[in-house]
């Protein structure tokens, strides 16, 4: 057992970090008011960040920032400028999930330490040395996985050098991380962008089995659960709540560090984790920990939860029969005890200051002599928390020399010195009355000082330079070339539609599979013009057996959603294209598949609008693909979707469920907005949009930046809605991408339920 773990803390605003290091975290993630994926929290300034590490590091704490969206292509030169500002900070990491932004950082910033976002759906051995060679560090797993999944992915982090980091605590997405886009389809606000609306916190109309919050999970802890995962090798235990206050992020980094520390020296859990229900919750499990994805992990209530686990606990206590005036008095006790615990906090953190350091420059100097430059300021000693007084003296090698018209006067060294006010320093003053008048020195000796200075202030390292991002070339597609189709199929029956069309032929593996999948090696070497498509999620066995297929079959290319079957079909020296699920938003990201993993081509994301992907720029030699016609996926889960909508008479989803359920259903929101519920056999179950994604326009706007358009005629997703004839689909989006623009009115009569949002919404 190795006891080197950490304790992570969520950091919305400056409070709830404050109560985060005073309650004993060993690091706090927290994000600024851009880049991040929390931005409804407060967030803070980067002045303010500057002042949170110094804080921080006096209490041996640790500050980790959240970059964890993906980026625009036109965000990148402002990304570059806060790079090159967070590497001259003693910044200890940035959390990333952005393919782009770690090849950007990875290039030009390497110093900064970088996490793999859980926005990047870890959840196979295939996909950390993946992550390894785009540079991370440490990975955030999937909060889906079991205790055995994570020992595995953790032991595979162990070889590749790379640390794993676990979320204890807190809220829940029911949807695979980084794969929700339950409102971007409709409005834009995509959790890839830190806009989650949490659609599977809403209402809806009652179900069929009686629920009103069908989608609602209860709040993740593993609080009971600390030494299995130690004993797993995990080295981060995070909990998550960038959306929560102080008096929450203390009592739970407590409770937790009192676990964790009681554990280590005594082997014993010894805290009950009552104090757990007495800050915001909706309950709490440990269900997918567990592996054991049952109706108890749902809630129909997204609310605190605090006063009806009072009511509960009031009941187990033996009391038969709760009068109203015991539930008051035990609610006016709770009401009470959480008033106690902010103001408890409030004092606790009130003389905790991220105040600029005060700065004083004194200069001085006579006709003969050097410039001498003291300086005045307070730095921190490690493990003191107290600043303290620091002061020293630079000197100019020339002496300085009479002049009359190029005197050093307040004003030249003002010019000089005065950017040394910024985020870190408050600089007061400058004081020049022990410098004599109409003195000189060469001006590059002014220059020298303040770089000799500025060495001193940053602890001996050299300020780094602002980084300005090359001009990408954007290489053109083969001239006069008109884009491809190609159709996504799933039924082996569809695989006739090949027979009059030339498009490419993508067939959908499935999401799981029963022991002794070689079918699908044999089917594909009895179909060789069947392109591999691989899904976004592959777990455990389900991983071990898609990639059997890809080692067996060894196809000429493959598309795949999953960044572990790239790896390895890099390795292998199989040709791949990067599927639409992994949200590629930017050049950068093309770049970073293309020269670290030899990646021929990408899916541009369904996410962005016509002007974020008209400015991308393609590669040398790079496909640019597109999907025009497809369901429109918002959210795929490892946890059943009929339990709380239709009811089923399996208390809990397992390897049978996946391997032959085929339910449809659906759920309307308040609004009247219905949704589908899909499962395939041998697929997770997901929640579709009541409208198909069906983009011509983009045949018109943008058909000279691809080589590619998709259709997806797998069905998934229509429930028991009819479809359209698939051979006169191909047919007409044949002619649409040959110019015949009639074929757009055509299919929009084919398609009834359809929406283009997406492509004008954009993020």
């Amino acid at each position: 057992m190795d006891p080197k773990i950490e304790l992570l803390a969520p950091g919305g605003d400056i409070d709830a970090i404050k109560a985060a290091i005073i309650a004993g975290a060993d690091a706090v993630y927290c994000g600024l008011d851009t880049f991040n994926a929390r931005n409804r929290a407060a967030n803070i300034s980067f002045e303010e960040l500057v002042g949170i590490i110094r804080l921080a590091h006096q209490y041996q704490c640790e500050i980790f920032l959240t970059l964890n969206i993906v980026i625009l292509e036109n965000e990148f030169k402002t990304l570059a400028k806060l790079l090159s500002k967070l590497v001259n900070t003693t910044l200890d990491g940035v959390i990333v999930q952005d393919i782009g932004m770690f090849h950007l950082i990875k290039k030009h910033f390497p110093t900064l330490d970088i996490h793999a976002s859980t926005q990047l759906t870890t959840h196979n051995v295939g996909q950390i040395p993946f992550l390894k060679k785009l540079g991370a560090s440490r990975v955030n797993l999937s909060r889906e996985l079991n205790l055995r999944e994570i020992t595995a992915l953790t032991a595979t982090g162990r070889d590749n050098g790379i640390t794993t980091e676990v979320f204890v605590h807190g809220s829940l997405c029911i949807a695979f991380s980084g794969l929700c886009y339950s409102t971007s389809a409709s409005v834009g606000n995509s959790g890839n962008r830190g806009r989650c609306s949490q659609a599977c916190r809403e209402e809806y109309e009652t179900t069929e089995s009686g629920h009103n919050f069908p989608l609602n999970i209860k709040d993740n802890s593993a609080f009971f659960d600390l030494p299995a995962l130690i004993e797993a090798g995990v080295h981060s235990f995070k909990v998550e709540g960038r959306i929560k206050g102080a008096s929450y992020v203390h009592t739970v980094i407590d409770s937790f560090r009192k676990q964790i520390d009681g554990f280590l020296a005594t082997g014993e859990l010894l805290e009950d984790g009552e104090r757990l229900y007495k800050v915001f919750n909706r309950d709490l499990t440990n269900a997918f920990l567990k592996g054991d994805l049952n109706q108890s992990m749902f809630i129909d209530n997204p609310r605190d939860n605090s006063k009806n686990h009072l009511k509960d606990k009031l009941t187990q206590n033996g009391t038969q029969s709760i009068s109203v005036v015991q539930i008051h008095d035990a609610e006016q006790e709770l009401q009470q005890e959480k008033s106690q615990i902010q103001a408890s906090v409030d004092d606790k953190i009130k003389h905790l200051s991220i105040e600029k350091l005060p700065l004083t420059l004194a200069f001085s100097g006579q006709l003969d002599e050097p410039l001498s430059i003291t300086v005045s300021t307070q730095d921190f000693v490690v493990g003191q928390t107290q600043l303290v007084d620091k002061v020293f003296t630079v000197q100019s090698r020339s002496l300085l020399t009479s002049s009359d018209d190029a005197s050093i006067d307040d004003s030249a060294i003002e010019k000089r010195f005065k950017s040394l006010h910024n985020a870190e320093f408050d600089l007061k003053p400058l004081v020049t009355d022990d410098l004599a008048a109409d003195l000189s020195i060469p001006f590059k000796e002014l220059t020298t000082l303040k770089k000799q200075v500025l060495l001193q202030l940053n602890h001996g390292t050299a300020v780094l330079a602002a980084v300005e991002l090359p001009k990408l070339v954007k290489y053109p597609k083969p001239q006069d070339e008109t884009p491809k189709l190609s159709i996504l199929i799933c039924d082996e029956a569809d695989i006739a539609l090949a027979d009059n069309t030339d498009a490419d032929v993508y067939f959908k593996l499935p999401d799981a599979y029963k022991r002794g999948c070689t079918q699908y090696v044999d089917f594909f070497k009895q179909n060789p013009r069947l392109i591999p498509w691989f899904p976004s999620v592959l777990i455990g066995k389900d991983y071990d057996a898609a990639l059997n297929i890809l080692e067996k079959v060894q196809p000429p290319l493959i598309v795949t959603n999953n960044t572990g079957i790239a790896n390895r079909a890099f390795e292998l020296g199989i040709k791949w294209i990067a599927g639409p699920f992994l949200n590629t938003t930017n050049s950068y990201a093309l770049l970073a598949m293309q020269e670290q993993f030899d990646c021929h081509g990408a899916f541009i994301s369904n996410e962005i609008n016509q002007q974020q992907i008209k400015h991308i720029a393609r590669p040398a030699n790079f496909k640019m693909m597109y999907s025009i016609y497809h369901p429109i996926l918002l959210m795929a889960s490892r946890q059943c979707f009929f339990q709380q909508s239709v009811g089923c008479e399996k208390p809990r989803i397992d390897n049978g469920c996946m391997l032959s359920c085929d339910k449809s259903t659906s759920i309307t929101n308040l609004k009247g907005d219905e949704f589908a519920i899909d499962k395939q056999k041998a697929g997770y179950p997901s929640i579709y949009n009541q409208d198909q994604f069906l983009n011509t326009e983009i045949i018109d706007d943008l058909a000279h930046l691809f080589d590619g358009f998709m259709i997806d005629l797998t069905n998934i997703g229509a429930g028991d809605k009819p479809s359209p004839d698939k051979g006169q689909l191909i047919k007409q989006f044949e002619l649409l991408i040959n110019g015949q623009s009639n074929a757009a009115n055509k299919l929009d009569s084919m398609v009834a339920q359809s929406t283009v949002l997406q492509y004008h919404n954009g993020l």
